[in-house]
């Protein structure tokens, strides 16, 4: 996979574009810490790529919840816990 700076991308763009025809991905960095995944669509995928990027942000999202509910013990709750922290939520949104 290629690394390109913001720089690059601003300075020499024809020669990024170029790497992600032949590459099909090419990660940005900022600061020398990637900040930027480019990905090759065209108009007939560009539905399906969407999707699946969504789709794979919200497994990262998931798996960083349990990881923070394994770290902090809430993973370990009992069912009678669980349900007086639901209850606690609710009271509070409530007000």
């Amino acid at each position: 996979m290629n690394f390109f700076t913001v720089r690059s991308l601003r300075s020499a763009p024809k020669t990024v574009w170029e790497a992600l025809e032949k590459q099909k991905e090419i990660v940005i960095t900022n600061n020398g810490k990637p900040t930027a995944l480019m990905i090759s669509i065209d108009d007939t995928n560009f539905e399906d790529v969407l999707a699946t990027v969504r789709q794979a942000n919200a497994m990262r999202a998931v798996n960083r919840m349990r990881m923070a509910a394994a770290e902090s013990g809430a993973s370990r709750l009992a069912p009678d816990a669980i349900d007086v922290e639901i209850a606690k939520a609710r009271k509070e949104r409530a007000t």
